[in-house]
């Protein structure tokens, strides 16, 4: 539906003017030309916001490019980077001229480049390591210059598979001793013996990864060019090769098995950038988004390194059939590395779906309600969608006389805009929420026509640096209506965009699949004007947290389209409020003086000092102290972790019953329970619900 209102179309007769006119070049796939021809008229005429083609443009592509190739510095020299440079300004002219003579330079260079560094892992890995000598290896490639001669790139491979196996060494070290701690009789294996060990594990490792790497095709890499040229219009539009496309269909179509997380490529890193609500990652606890993961196990294997390993590959490491268990080296954002054993699972819909729960507060009663996404399902015939299970879960709450409801988005990554308007909906008595706009088009107000209003008592909404897309067009709509306290981070994630999947093979004649792209074509704005790109929303009461000085939203993406404002809608303020701004003034002066959040602060600090130190200590005694003092210091904050408050959740009264029959449900509502028990920003959210009031009558002002 999307589609049809795209204002441009690649004509047959243009399409095969292309194919003739490749004809009469050599040396390059014709099919290459035309998918990158037509990806530019695409992108150029589709976007929502178009990129010149330009040296600007060139220079993103260039450098994003040798980026995603050699992101550690470890294949190319300085000379190769000498070389390619003449053509940093001319990827624009390249690409406007059907030219793939820069791609094919790099790519063949890479080639012989990865060829080459099989001979220096080998023999690195032939000879001791001395983890007595003092050296450290900075992990930062962009502190570092490319290597000038070869020598220097040994030198780089010596050290990074130096690191590589002093963590093995720790680890092994660390198994000794609790094997001792267990059995006193136990004879602890001797440093040699574990050091070669450890070279032996490495190689194994560095071994299946070339393995990998030589699997990869033409059309692998080819692709990764391509998304180079794609991404530098947003960090949302991507080209989705044959292959990827047909994964992305059936991952749109069914449920995929593993442990229910999404995953970022970082530099060498592969990076957890969601869990995903009711998967088994998010229902471990261990993981948390921003935690790298430097090694996989499959059960009590021996682990692989997956640093430098492309994402999809390391992907297929990490997923698996149901009940297998996959164990995880991580580390973690405090610095600290830990194994996590998680079992693969589908993940549990029953999660994702709306929840609620009843707290007694100072002899008053409040309910929670937690939304995980905003869910709709046309597949099925009496399909369950959030506004329906919200509507219900209102009306059990409102039985119970709640006072005010709590509605926590956090996490929430969104999901269907349709439902995001009717939830709001269900908070005002009718009018604009949100504003979608196309390119070169005024902005369509999307309005709650319905004058019913569910919930007309005090509303707080709870919100993070997680919480995305649909949540923040709800949070936004209910800020500017001021119909509900929003308290949170400070501010949501910031991504304020709306992609499609074309599929390329209807835009030309060829026998071959030419795959997918997924494009940027709208972008949201609030009903005050103002995009949900890049800003979010900004909570009215900020929270500290542990995301709250890291690289976590939108606005730390590369090529994200900038913030800007469209004229206001016309809509009325909510003005039911006694002590709208008292309330919110009382609970930043409570912050302030609560040590628990000034701790949190500390702990934010200190994580984001952690992320930051990128230079790691290749003496085993220095790394070993390192990892331990991290420990320490983490043990500052333990108190933290110890928290509990004096509120008590119970489960709604239609739910008793269901919790009675089902040991299953009743444990997972134990545990939710329990955790909201010791979860402080639900207890000042509460603080805050507690203390707002509504006038005896209704009052609208307008806008």
């Amino acid at each position: 539906m999307m589609i049809r209102k795209f204002k441009f179309i690649l004509p047959l007769f243009f399409v095969f003017s292309l194919l003739t006119s490749f004809q009469t070049k050599v040396n390059n796939d014709p099919k290459d030309k035309v998918l990158l021809t037509i990806l530019k008229h695409v992108l150029v005429q589709g976007h929502y916001e178009p990129q010149q083609i330009d040296d600007a443009f060139s220079i993103k592509v260039y450098d994003e490019f040798l980026e995603r190739l050699d992101p550690s510095k470890r294949y190319f020299l300085q000379s190769d980077i000498d070389e390619f440079s003449a053509f940093r300004t001319k990827i624009d002219d390249q690409i406007n001229n059907e030219d793939l003579s820069f791609f094919f330079l790099v790519y063949n260079r890479f080639m012989q480049r990865t060829d080459e560094s099989k001979i220096y892992y080998k023999e690195i890995l032939a000879n001791k390591f001395n983890f007595e000598a003092k050296e450290t290896l900075e992990l930062d490639p962009e502190k570092l210059p490319y290597p000038k001669t070869k020598n220097d790139l040994a030198n780089i491979w010596n050290k990074q598979l130096k690191y590589n196996a002093l963590t093995r060494l720790y680890d092994k070290i660390d198994d000794e001793d609790d094997k001792y701690k267990a059995d006193s009789t136990y004879v602890k294996k001797p440093i040699d013996s574990l050091e070669i060990e450890v070279r032996e594990a490495t190689l194994t490792s560095m071994n299946d990864l070339y393995e990998r790497i030589d699997e990869l095709t033409y059309s692998d890499w080819f692709s990764t060019y391509v998304n180079c040229i794609t991404e530098a219009f947003d960090p949302h539009t991507s080209y989705f090769d044959p292959n990827v496309k047909k994964q992305f269909d059936e991952s749109m179509a069914g449920k995929l098995e593993g442990i229910g997380a999404r995953l970022q490529k970082k530099n060498d890193y592969t990076r957890i950038d969601e869990l995903i609500s009711g998967g088994p990652a998010w229902k471990s606890g261990e993981l948390e988004v921003g935690d790298i993961i430097l090694k996989v196990a499959q059960g009590n294997q021996e682990p692989l390194d997956i640093v430098g390993m492309r994402l999809d590959h390391a992907i297929e490491f990490i997923k698996g059939k149901k009940g297998t268990e996959v164990r995880l080296t991580v580390k973690k954002i405090d610095g600290t590395i830990k194994v996590v054993s998680i079992i693969r699972d589908i993940v549990e819909l029953e999660e994702t779906f709306v929840k609620s729960s009843i707290i007694k507060k100072d002899g008053r009663t409040f309910g929670v309600i937690n939304l995980p996404k905003f869910y709709i399902d046309f597949d099925e015939k009496n399909f369950r969608n959030s506004t329906t299970d919200m509507a219900q879960e209102i009306e059990r709450l409102k039985k119970e006389n709640v006072e005010g409801i709590l509605l926590d988005l956090r996490n929430n990554g969104g999901g269907s805009l349709q439902t995001a308007i009717e939830i709001s909906g269900l908070f005002i008595n009718k009018g604009p929420i949100v504003q979608v706009k196309y390119r070169d088009a005024k902005p369509d107000i999307k309005n709650d026509n319905d004058p019913k209003i569910q919930w007309s008592g005090p509303l707080v909404v709870l919100v993070n640096e997680l919480s995305a897309s649909a949540s923040e067009i709800f949070a936004a709509a209910m800020q500017d209506y001021h119909r509900a306290v929003i308290i949170g981070g400070k501010q949501t994630f910031g991504k304020g965009t709306v992609q499609s999947v074309l599929d390329l093979n209807k835009y030309h004649n060829l026998k071959e699949d030419l795959g997918g792209l997924k494009i940027t074509i709208q972008k949201f704005y609030r009903i005050n004007g103002g995009s949900t790109q890049m800003e979010g929303v900004h909570s009215d009461i900020m929270l500290p947290s542990r995301y709250s000085y890291m690289e976590i939203g939108e606005r730390d993406m590369k090529n994200a389209l900038k913030f800007d404002k469209v004229p206001a809608a016309n809509y009325a303020i909510w003005n039911n409020y006694e002590n709208y701004d008292l309330a919110i003034n009382n609970s930043k002066k409570r912050i302030e003086n609560n040590k628990y959040f000034k701790l949190i602060d500390e702990n934010a600090k200190w994580l984001k000092s952690s992320q930051d130190e990128s230079l790691v200590y290749l003496n085993y005694e220095v790394y070993k102290n390192d990892l331990e003092n991290r420990k320490n210091e983490s043990l500052k904050y333990k108190e933290l972790g110890e928290y509990t408050s004096n509120l008590t959740y119970t489960s709604p009264f239609y739910e008793m019953p269901l919790v009675e029959a089902d040991k299953d449900l009743a444990e997972k509502r134990e545990a939710w329970h329990t955790n909201l028990k010791k979860d402080i920003y639900v207890e000042e959210a509460l603080n805050v619900l507690s203390e707002l009031k509504i006038k005896p009558q209704v009052q609208l002002v307008k806008n």
